[in-house]
């Protein structure tokens, strides 16, 4: 699964995503692709299912792309631990998604498949998503 290889700093401060996509927020290398619709967090286990959805999809023909990384930590601290002793340990990791982030892309597939594979994959993450095509504007 997707993580940072190394990290400056072994725990992060959580990131709340407030604004729009400013970056990003175009389908730039397939034909389709997934837009948030809303902000929020996608953990590695999340971007892997829909890859591996995807890929079901595309089979040898297509190409699907994957624009987000989980690049935050998500820290927890163990059950039954009292209060204090500082930060827990890492549990996760999590990409921080704006409003108008394309997630995901896909290209090479006739474009019924295209959007059902997209479709499919937004069923596995925790934000909400639709399909667009590419050219096509975000409207949020």
């Amino acid at each position: 699964m997707l993580q940072p290889k190394r990290t400056k700093w072994r725990r992060s401060h959580l990131i709340w995503p407030k604004a729009a996509a400013s970056r990003g927020n175009t389908v730039a290398f397939g034909s389709f692709g997934l837009v948030a619709t809303e902000a929020g967090y996608i953990s590695n286990k999340q971007i892997e299912s829909a890859r591996v959805v995807l890929s079901r999809y595309t089979k040898k023909t297509g190409k699907a792309y994957i624009r987000v990384f989980p690049y935050l930590g998500w820290t927890k601290k163990p059950a039954e631990v009292r209060m204090g002793n500082g930060k827990g340990t890492v549990e996760a990791w999590f990409a921080v998604i704006e409003k108008g982030t394309v997630m995901f892309e896909i290209g090479g597939v006739p474009d019924a498949d295209c959007k059902e594979a997209l479709h499919q994959a937004g069923y596995k993450l925790s934000v909400k998503s639709r399909v667009i095509k590419k050219g096509e504007e975000t409207r949020l």
